[in-house]
This record gives C-alpha cells, structure tokens and sequence, in this order.
C-alpha cells in the first residue's frame, strides 16, 4: 500500500537533519513508555472532558496555570487557532471593536470572517517585508481615543522573533477600559527566561501560547491563559463553540508530561541554550546580520548581509540544516530549550559551509510599501460571497476575497473586503504571488 506521509515521516526521521523549526520538542519522545494507539482514547469514565473538565485534565491546567501565575489556563488540543476563536468570541460577546496591529495570523482573519467582525487596523512600521515591523504605542492610544467599547489584539513576539512593548500597550489599554490580547503562539518558553517577558507577567488580559512551537509537546497543543477572574468564567465556553468534540488525548498528555519538564527542567535548558546562542551569533557576527528580539528566534537578516535568503536555506537543507522559513531577505532558524549542543555544533558547521559557497547578493535598493487598502465590504461578506481565482495583474480595483498572506503572521497585503490597488499587485509580485481570489462581479 501506498503510505506517502507516513513514509515521508519515517524518511524525516531518520534523516539526521537539525531541526531549525517546529516543533519545539525537535523529534525528541515526549512519552516515557513511547507514543501508541495504546494511549489514545476518548472521553471515558474517569478521563474527564476538555471542555467540562473537572478531574484530571482540570488538574493538569491548574497546575500549569500555577507555572505561569495566571488567573486561570486552558488546554487546547487545537493549536492556537482555537485559542484565537475564543478570544475573539469573548471580544463578540462584549460587542468590543477589536483594534488589531495588522501582522496578524492568518487563523485571526478567519475567526473575524466567522464571527462577523470588522477589524480597525493599526499599521505598524514594517521593517523586514510582511513579516515584522515596530508597533508604536501613541498609535494604539489614538486608535482608543476613537472607539469607547473596544480591545487591542497584538502579536507579539512576530514570526521573526520581534517582541512589543507589551508593558506600555497594557497600561494603555487598561487607562482606556481596553482588554488587551496577544497571540503569544511564538512565546510558550518567555516565562522562563531569567526575567519573564510572557503577555500575562507584563499587564496582559488574555494571550495564547503554542506549546508545541517552542516546548516539547505535540503539535495542536496550545494554552489559553489569563489574568482576569472575569474572563476565566467565560473562554472555556468559547472555545467549545470551535473544537472538536473529540479532543486528542495524546495531544493533552503531552501538555501534562511538558508541565513537569517546565517545573523540573526549562530553567536549566534555557540557560544552557542562551549560552550556545550567543556563540552562535558570536561566531557569524562579521558575517551575518541578525534581527533582535526574542534570542531562540534566529532570524539572519540574509539581504542586508550580502546573500540571498532561499539560496542559503538550500545550501543549509544540503548540509543537513532544515530552516523554519526563508525568503529572498531572511532566513529564520527556530531553536528550543530542547535543542541540544550537538545541534548547535552541527548548525555552526552547516552555516559555514553554505555561507562558503554562497553566491554574493546584492539586493535592489527598493523598499516595500505595505498598503492600508480601500474597506468595500465586510471581511464576512467578502470571505462568503462567491469568489474566482485570477491573475494577480489583473487584480486592480477587483474587491480581495480570500486572503493571500502565507500561514506565518504576516500583514495580509489585501484582507478580505478591501480593493486590490496598484501598491497591492506590486507587493503581491515581490512575494512571488501570481494570483488572487477575489469577489465575483
């Protein structure tokens, strides 16, 4: 029989390769006693159920919420994307504006299609392309200062590792009566660094963490916390209106096994890490351009230093390195506090040989002009009228229906709703995006 993912796995598994991309837990087995069907069940006798839990998944959330200092956590077995859905339901139910910095996920357009909200967006000052920029707190004050009822959705850090001034945005919002939500998928492990930089510690109300991005669990393992008594009363609910009735239970054992390596062991890994990190960058500094923020994001500025960004992932997928993302201007290498000296070692390697063979890159003096777009519709409508798929070329003045943005949170270039113009079809092409789906006429 034919399995091509599961041989594609098995290929991946045993290939040697580092990886530099998710899942935090790098391969590594999570499960004592190995990952079976043995393991996998269902809501029976004495299992408890997520999303009525008051047993022993009830446990295992109250005790990683301790690990955390919120007011309460929730499990998902949906990723962050559930997570999100129920953020912004909670948002729906207080009839809130929701103010959101435009590097979004796209798991955040989608949630505002199905719950029928329209977003006010903040423009951030972009710096690397669609995928990061610098958020700026007067711009979130006067965005306040224009809808009484509303909340602030950020997120924070980015996909290149780039972290908000939560702290100040949080004090903001809170002068405003604003709840303030960061989706925190690129940020599970930010409670452990030596000074905590996770939402909840630095003023916000709810934000979701990815566990499985950067801690050893399974992918779809997610956590929704928060530091409202208010709040807590409400998002379990929230998410039940989204997730699958059947939960993996895989999926929330390896959230309780990840409980006890944060409580027994991150510390100790994330200290280790930060050492090799250093000299990781230490070593390419008279080579490499790295962006700031969040250190276990390797983010190589890969034009700025004189290279092409998809050639040296190539040349690093040659020498055994698998990258998280790359485009022509960055190379993101994703790292854990599961990663280990070896992969350090042979990372070091594999980036000085591809960087030995690479060609020099100049990049064009261009620069990227991210558009706030024309709003023709509602982001519901649009995602739900009837659409076709033409060339981006011939895209100008036709109403955007669903998004192209890629899976990472990027700033859609056209959201759902909003008339593709020419700053659009410029930036679409530099992405190398040859068609868009918009409203049929």
């Amino acid at each position: 029989m034919d399995t091509p993912i599961y041989d594609f796995l098995r290929s991946y598994a045993g290939s040697g390769t580092v990886r530099c991309h998710m899942p935090g837990h790098k391969g590594r087995e999570l499960f004592p006693d190995g990952l079976g069907t043995a393991l996998d069940i269902t809501e029976i006798n004495g299992a408890d159920s997520l999303f009525e839990a008051d047993g022993i998944i009830r446990r295992s959330e109250q005790g990683m919420s301790a690990l955390y200092g919120t007011a309460d956590t929730f499990y998902s077995a949906g990723g962050s994307t559930l997570c999100i859905q129920a953020m912004l339901a909670a948002m729906k139910q207080e009839n809130r504006t929701v103010i959101a910095v435009r590097n979004v996920h796209r798991a955040f357009l989608n949630a505002a299609a199905l719950l029928g909200l329209d977003v006010e967006w903040v423009m951030p000052d972009y710096t690397d392309g669609i995928l990061s920029g610098t958020i700026r707190p007067g711009d979130i004050e006067s965005r306040l200062a224009e809808h009484p009822n509303a909340c602030v959705y950020l997120t924070s850090p980015d996909y290149t590792g780039r972290t908000a001034d939560i702290q100040t945005i949080a004090e903001i919002c809170h002068r405003f009566g604003a709840p303030l939500i960061v989706d925190n998928a690129h940020g599970a492990h930010l409670h452990f660094l030596p000074a905590s930089c996770h939402p909840i510690a630095l003023g916000a109300d709810i934000c979701c963490d990815s566990a499985h991005k950067m801690l050893p669990a399974l992918t779809g393992a997610a956590m929704l916390h928060t530091s409202s008594g208010h709040y807590a009363g409400v998002l379990r609910q929230c998410m039940s209106l989204f997730a699958s009735t059947s939960p993996s239970y895989l999926i929330m054992a390896s959230l309780d096994l990840c409980r006890g390596y944060i409580s027994e062991q991150i510390r100790g890994d994330i200290e280790r890490n930060l050492t090799e990190l250093d000299r990781l960058r230490l070593t390419f500094a008279d080579r490499l351009r790295f962006a700031e923020g969040d250190p276990f994001h390797v983010t190589i500025k890969a034009a700025e230093s004189g290279y092409d960004g998809n050639e040296t992932a190539e040349l690093l997928r040659q020498n055994g390195v698998e990258c998280e993302y790359t485009d022509r201007g960055l190379v993101v290498l994703l790292m854990s506090p599961m990663s280990t000296h070896d992969d350090y070692e042979k990372l070091t390697a594999a980036l000085g040989s591809s960087l030995a063979a690479a060609k020099k890159y100049v990049p064009k003096p261009d620069s990227i002009v991210l558009p706030l777009p024309e709003r023709a519709m509602s982001i519901r409508d649009a995602v739900f009228a009837p659409s076709e798929e033409i060339p981006v070329d011939e895209a100008e003045g036709r109403i955007c229906a669903a998004v192209k943005v890629p899976c990472p949170p990027a700033v859609p270039i056209a959201a759902s709703g909003e008339v593709i113009d020419r700053r659009c079809i410029d930036v679409f092409r530099r992405y190398g995006i040859g068609t868009v789906n918009v409203v049929r006429r």
